[in-house]
């Protein structure tokens, strides 16, 4: 396969009464005092909230800044790492069945922009064709399609997806700015265009390897309770939550619950 990683860095941006003696000025001074206090109260609400605004700018920009930064150490640590890794697993796929070694699909990015998404081959090689005479007895909810006994994977392939194992090739993505280390899991463009508006702005952010979904279950989910999960991710979305997750992800491929 042919695999350029050359990336570009996307960094961040942005994140401001008087008195007087008769009852009649009294009264007119005091109304246009009100009026006045009212417009104080106006400009210094206004920039009360534009300081909230900055901020909250300021933190999601540190935020991101440091997210890209620990995604380019780590996939730069652990790509070299992995390749002999990379390699006896392209020989054993290629031994236990005929095709390539990776596969790769359009996913849906942040945004909604579609890019190549990396696997390592787990299927058969007419995996996405088969699908379609498999559409009757599909055991998942909602767009997505998924058998706990797919007749589509492989012998070798059932190994590497119990463990994760064929997701290691989207440190690429990550690599190159697509994808994050923690992030909702990147949908297929035509599962994707079926999300309904609300289920839609998960993907505002950038998808990752691991959310909420591969810490709680995995394919256990529905679609809809997937959906929630990645909903509530974009709402708790911080340095605690993406350490939390990414602690939590170890037991939870080693267990290899929902993982099929």
């Amino acid at each position: 396969m042919k695999l350029a990683l050359n990336s570009s860095l996307n960094n961040i941006g942005e994140i401001s009464n008087e008195a007087s003696h008769s009852i009649e000025h009294s009264k007119m001074i005091a109304s246009r005092t009100t009026a006045m206090s009212n417009e104080g109260y106006g400009y210094a609400h206004k920039a009360s909230l534009t300081n909230a605004d900055s901020r909250i700018n300021a933190k999601a920009a540190v935020y991101a800044f440091a997210k890209r930064a620990f995604d380019l150490i780590a996939v730069s640590i652990a790509l070299p790492l992995l390749l002999p890794v990379f390699a006896v697993i392209a020989v054993i796929i290629s031994l236990d069945s005929r095709g390539p070694v990776f596969y790769y699909q359009n996913r849906t990015g942040k945004d909604g922009k579609s890019f190549r998404f990396y696997k390592f081959r787990s299927m058969v090689t007419n995996a996405d064709a088969v699908k379609v005479t498999l559409a009757t007895i599909n055991e998942a909810t909602g767009p997505i399609f998924k058998m706990r006994n797919d007749p589509r994977v492989t012998k070798v392939g059932r190994i590497l997806r119990k463990y994760s194992i064929d997701e290691l090739p989207q440190l690429i993505n990550v690599f190159c700015g697509e994808m994050s280390i923690i992030g909702p899991r990147p949908l297929p463009v035509q599962e994707a265009e079926q999300c309904t508006e609300r289920q839609f702005t998960r993907h505002s952010i950038k998808p990752g390897l691991l959310c909420f979904r591969e810490v709680n279950g995995r394919s256990n989910l529905s679609f809809e309770e997937w959906m929630e999960s990645d909903l509530d991710y974009l709402e708790k979305r911080g340095f605690r939550t993406d350490f939390s997750i990414l602690v939590r992800a170890i037991p939870a491929v080693l267990n290899a619950d929902g993982a099929y």
